[in-house]
């Protein structure tokens, strides 16, 4: 049921078994590098290729395909990564598409990093009391989650423009082809995208529009099997092929969006309350895509890029190499090299979540929280004992030496963000690589499937903290007009005597730090193949009180021992939830090869392929 009422003051403007690689042996490391030699068991062979010419590693074949041919038909790294990005939004529509936005990392051929923001901003109406109800309580985060005044301002359009305007060789037109024939040939829907399907089922029932694409005539997921076409989003990427993102931001698809957000288009059948939202035609013809500097790290010899505020994961993840930096993790043994990285987590995110925001409004210490002398602040916190969460964050703000300390505010609140996200990387002949996160956050979104143009709306909003810890606490994520709100997107490229090593990144919410960070533990410092190390058990401490495992984390020889030794505390996930994250991520390697890598087995596995494959 649509209420238009509720929120008068508020809208008005006031895993798997550990797998080793299949393919080449690791490639050189930097001299502090020491192997280890972690039991595994054999990758699928869809999961990785070697080759020349370019790679690309996405979720799905579709996606990954797309991506290949552009590739092929001499598009670079950028045109490919925005060909991915839109089939991803054809045959993995509940995280993808043109409803939401995200992040982008490039280097450039030239040896230039650069990235592309195109996060999605709060409309013109927002206040610090966008999600808090009459009474000034924080609104319930599913109510919020499946309603119009979730939906940000999508930025996923304008950033594929912006990058291949400014540095791809192709059109925004020639990129968009491989979706546009996805869409009206369709695909066969398996048994991820029903189970996807059913996981987001009262939302999709929830809105007609939802309802007329992705379910059967009773409401129900539709068969393994189903032929599954899209021919509205045909038409959405057509429109723009032929228009550009004026067609989105300016003309009717914008339009479309903006009705749909302020009038929700709410099935008779549904019981959720659904609360309208206030995004006009004019926030979205103000929606910029922007260019930030990236952030840089040195870690082991290499420089570390990554994204800068409004995603805190380009600091958080630097800030926490930084932290390790101060251990020979590759020298010590697996338990205490796993205890170091969590409590590097531990506290970085304490930082994390006391600081980062939309840079545009909040002042962001990036600089204090990437200074290697801060790093050291925090880490002589770590005794041999597992700190006690929710640990204070530090003070970047104020002078700071190699002497312990910590600041005085405390644990600030964090955001329920959203799982299903997608990262993609790609590479070119000419060395060009990108890094590239992006969502319409919870599977699904919002549920609202914008009526006509056969794509889902984003619930990025919900991203925002709905209100401070206390009253009198300072909190960087806070609601307001057109400001971005804090993401854990991290997608990352690490660069070796000025060439570039590794590209890799994940979903994941919040867990997409972490996941990111022990990716690159695991190839960099522990001595893992590239795949071994994607496919390594996983564990995520975010500041929180038990650190959350994978099954087979909690399993391995070194779980007892950080228990017994170290006093961490874990959170077994449990099926069918029981998985973290889900890396993509390319290596480069010697003669101008590359291996592609993605997941052997956690959400079905992902696809990996190169141009021309070698063996």
């Amino acid at each position: 049921m649509l209420v238009p009422a509720l929120l008068a003051p508020v809208l008005s403007p006031p895993g798997a078994t550990a797998a080793p690689a299949a393919g080449p042996a690791a490639a050189a490391l930097p001299p502090s590098a020491a192997p280890h030699a972690p039991a595994v068991a054999t990758v699928s062979r869809h999961a990785v290729a070697v080759g020349t010419g370019g790679a690309v590693a996405a979720e799905t074949p579709g996606a990954t395909r797309a991506g290949l041919a552009v590739l092929k038909a001499g598009g670079n790294a950028v045109d490919a990564a925005v060909a991915t990005a839109a089939a991803l939004g054809v045959d993995d529509p509940f995280v993808a598409g043109p409803g939401g936005g995200g992040f982008m990392v490039i280097h450039l051929a030239s040896g230039r990093n650069v990235t592309i923001d195109g996060r999605e901003t709060c409309p013109a109406t927002c206040t610090p009391r966008l999600f808090l109800d009459r009474s000034g309580k924080p609104l319930d985060f599913e109510l919020a989650r499946h309603s119009g005044v979730s939906v940000g301002v999508p930025g996923m359009v304008a950033q594929w423009s912006k990058a291949v305007r400014l540095y791809g060789r192709h059109s925004l037109a020639q990129d968009l082809q491989p979706a546009i024939r996805l869409a009206r040939t369709g695909f066969r829907v398996d048994a991820e995208f029903r189970s996807t399907t059913q996981a987001s089922l009262a939302q999709l029932q929830a809105f007609t529009s939802s309802r007329k694409l992705f379910l059967t005539k009773a409401g129900g997921p539709l068969p393994v099997g189903t032929l599954f076409r899209n021919p509205d989003l045909a038409n959405t990427y057509t429109l723009l092929a032929r228009n550009g993102p004026a067609a989105f931001y300016r003309g009717r698809i914008g339009a479309a969006v903006a009705k749909a957000v302020q009038h929700p288009p709410v099935a008779a059948q549904t019981d959720l309350t659904v609360l309208p939202g206030s995004m006009t035609t004019q926030d979205l013809r103000q929606y910029v895509a922007k260019s930030r500097t990236p952030t840089h790290v040195r870690y082991r010899g290499l420089d570390v890029y990554s994204m800068a505020p409004p995603s805190s994961g380009g600091t958080t993840v630097g800030e926490a190499l930084n932290i390790l930096s101060g251990w020979q993790l590759g020298s010590e043994s697996r338990a205490t090299a796993l205890f170091h990285y969590l409590e590097a987590s531990r506290l970085a995110f304490a930082d994390r979540n006391a600081y980062v925001g939309d840079s545009d409004y909040e002042p962001v210490p990036v600089a204090a929280l990437l200074d290697k002398q801060f790093a050291a602040t925090r880490r002589c916190l770590v005794k041999g004992t597992a700190l006690k969460s929710p640990v204070a964050p530090g003070d970047p703000f104020a002078p700071y030496s190699s002497s312990c300390s910590t600041g005085s505010a405390p644990a600030a609140p964090v955001a329920q963000e959203g799982k299903e996200t997608n990262h993609l990387v790609t590479s070119d002949r000419w060395g060009n690589v990108v890094s590239y996160t992006n969502t319409i956050e919870q599977l699904a979104g919002s549920g609202i499937t914008v009526p006509g143009h056969g794509f889902l709306l984003n619930n990025e909003l919900t991203d925002f903290d709905f209100a401070p810890a206390t009253p009198a606490t300072y909190d960087p994520n806070l609601p307001a007009p057109g400001k971005r709100p804090r993401s854990s997107m991290s997608p990352t490229i690490v660069v070796r005597d000025g060439k570039p090593f590794l590209a890799v990144g994940s979903p994941g919410g919040s867990t997409i730090i972490t996941t990111v960070l022990q990716t690159l533990v695991n190839r960099i410092d522990l001595g893992m193949t590239l795949p071994q190390a994607i496919a390594a058990p996983r564990a995520n401490q975010s500041n929180s009180g038990a650190t959350v495992v994978e099954p087979a984390f909690a399993a391995a020889p070194y779980a007892s021992v950080l228990q017994r030794r170290y006093g961490e505390t874990f959170s077994v996930l449990k099926p069918p939830a029981d998985t973290i994250g889900f890396v993509n991520a390319l290596e480069f390697l010697s003669g101008g090869r590359v291996l592609a890598a993605t997941e052997p087995r956690r959400s079905g596995g992902g696809t990996a392929l190169v141009v021309h494959p070698t063996p």
